[in-house]
């Protein structure tokens, strides 16, 4: 009998320790075939979005979305942020920054946490200007770049 030995993949040097993670955790998420975009907003951008193909119902009736309207409770939002954060097949969430800002608190902790996948990304919304001022990701901008956001015009 020969027993079949597996070697060791091209793709990768198992040389340091480092080295071998970063090759695995980089082709772990390159493997994924069904990371999905989770959005929360209003129904425009939520109608927009399902139109470009970012909607996904699984078997269980689990959506990656949600329409906020006006008579919605904040808990909810939240309770749907939190969800596609946890969410494995989740990669990235949209939501609009009016909906951010009623759940602020748990946009924070989760940006603070220092998990990046899923990224949170704050896009604007039609009822509601854009303030940069508020986004954590154009915060990080201004600290690393603030000759960049000043050129622009942008105080954060």
């Amino acid at each position: 009998k020969t027993v079949a030995r597996a070697r060791p993949s091209a793709d990768f040097d198992l040389g340091s320790p480092q080295d071998f993670v970063r090759a695995m955790v980089k082709k772990k998420i390159l493997n994924q075939p069904d990371m999905k975009i989770g959005v929360i907003g209003d129904e425009d951008t939520i109608t927009g979005m399902l139109l470009a193909g970012v909607g996904h119902v699984d078997g269980q009736g689990k959506k990656n979305f949600l329409m906020v309207d006006a008579k919605m409770h904040h808990k909810e939002i939240e309770e749907k942020f939190v969800e596609l954060t946890m969410r494995k097949d989740i990669c990235m969430v949209l939501i609009t920054q009016g909906c951010a800002d009623e759940i602020r608190f748990a946009v924070r902790a989760y940006s603070e946490s220092g998990q990046v996948i899923p990224t949170i990304l704050e896009i604007p919304s039609k009822e509601q200007p854009y303030d940069p001022r508020k986004d954590p990701i154009m915060q990080r901008v201004a600290l690393f770049m603030p000759q960049a956001m000043a050129d622009l015009g942008m105080t954060v």
